[in-house]
């Protein structure tokens, strides 16, 4: 089961996850950049977070630095997607999920949440 979609169209449904999110969240994210990459190299992930998490930004030391980035593995996602509609539900849990940890939230955290 792999249901493929084009990059531009992967893009816009990481686009379309990251509009959908509540303005309240939204707003408050900070110096991050979101890409897409074909597939972690030796990893199963669906997405990665690499950065400095909100909760551990404070005003003297963070500061002059690259954006945090959460890196989105299209064709992993696609491997367990049998439809565009489940790409689309696998990003936005993705996406969900990686901007969880810029906001300081941990997987055991996520894994209770129903969001891991």
């Amino acid at each position: 089961m792999m249901f493929e979609v084009s990059n531009e169209r992967f893009e816009e449904l990481a686009a379309e996850a990251v509009s959908g999110l509540p303005e309240s969240l939204s707003s408050r994210m900070d110096n991050v950049a979101i890409i897409v990459e074909d597939e972690a190299r030796g990893r199963n992930l669906f997405g990665l977070y690499e950065g400095i998490p909100l909760t551990r930004r404070g005003f003297s030391s963070y500061n002059a630095v690259m954006p945090d980035r959460i890196t989105l593995y299209q064709k992993t996602i696609c491997r367990v997607c049998a439809n565009e509609d489940d790409v689309r539900a696998q990003v936005r849990k993705t996406v969900i999920h990686e901007i969880a940890h810029h906001f300081g939230i941990s997987d055991p955290r996520l894994d209770e949440l129903g969001w891991a």
